[in-house]
C-alpha cells in the first residue's frame, strides 16, 4: 500500500516541477532572452529568460557581448488574432 502512494507522489512531484520552468516565460512578448549567469570558479551559475523583446533584433542588440541567447517565445500566441469578418453575400431581389 505504502509503494503506490511513494509512486504517485514522485510522479506529481515531477509534473508539478516541470510546470514551474514553463512558467520562467511571460507569454505577453513573441520573444525571450535566456541570459546565462556565470557562478566563477566557485560555480554556482545560473540562467533566467527575460521575455520582455518584440522581436529577435531588438533581443540580440540588447544580448550583444552577453552570455545569452535569444529565442521565440513557446508560450506566446503567436495565431491569436481575432477571427476574420465572415463575408455575406447581398441577395439581388427581382
Amino acid at each position: 500500500m505504502r509503494l503506490p502512494f511513494l509512486t504517485l507522489t514522485a510522479i506529481f512531484t515531477l509534473l508539478g516541477a516541470a510546470d514551474a520552468s514553463a512558467q520562467r516565460y511571460d507569454p505577453a512578448y513573441p520573444v525571450c532572452m535566456h541570459r546565462y549567469t556565470g557562478g566563477g570558479l566557485g560555480g554556482g551559475g545560473g540562467d533566467y529568460f527575460d521575455c520582455s523583446f518584440t522581436s529577435l533584433p531588438q533581443c540580440r542588440a540588447t544580448a550583444s557581448g552577453l552570455a545569452a541567447t535569444c529565442d521565440l517565445n513557446p508560450y506566446y500566441a503567436f495565431n491569436e488574432s481575432p477571427p476574420p469578418r465572415r463575408r455575406y453575400k447581398k441577395v439581388h431581389q427581382h
